[in-house]
């Protein structure tokens, strides 16, 4: 009775982290999409071929997103990120609808070409061994403040 009982408990959570994976790799996903499309709006601001009203828009989102003066304060929690969440939106499928198309596609592929060369630059030993260094000196950094954190309120 006991065995049956513990199955049935574990099942649902395992039904849970399975849920909670495929949530995570969907959040993942997306959050690597938005950065290549921010990649791509970048290339599209800077390529030659683009009208000045798209980079006028192009600055004037981006802009608003890191103004210190919003109409709605980031740090209210949840209002506060949806406005800018809207602008952004906006302000991206406006750039491609007045974007042309083959200045567009062009900068896709240099988007494309930009994120291959930051792969290959990630796989490189130096930047394996730098990432291993500064994570171990910000957590003997942590693990020092946390020690001097404790004697001072031991005494």
């Amino acid at each position: 009775m006991t065995k049956i009982s513990a199955m049935s408990l574990s099942a649902p959570n395992l039904e849970q982290v399975r849920r909670a994976r495929v949530a995570a790799a969907g959040w993942r996903g997306q959050a690597q999409r938005l950065q290549k499309e921010a990649h791509v709006f970048y290339f599209v601001f800077k390529h030659p071929g683009t009208r000045w009203y798209a980079r006028l828009l192009a600055v004037c989102t981006a802009g608003y997103l890191f103004s210190p003066i919003q109409l709605i304060p980031s740090f209210i929690p949840v209002i506060g990120l949806l406005d800018d969440v809207a602008v952004l939106f906006l302000g991206a499928k406006l750039l491609k609808k007045i974007t042309p198309p083959d200045v567009l596609a062009e900068c896709r592929q240099l988007a494309d070409a930009a994120a291959i060369r930051r792969r290959e630059e990630i796989r490189s030993t130096a930047a394996a061994v730098t990432s291993t260094v500064v994570a171990t000196l910000w957590l003997l950094a942590a693990v020092a403040g946390s020690t001097l954190l404790a004697s001072y309120l031991r005494h």
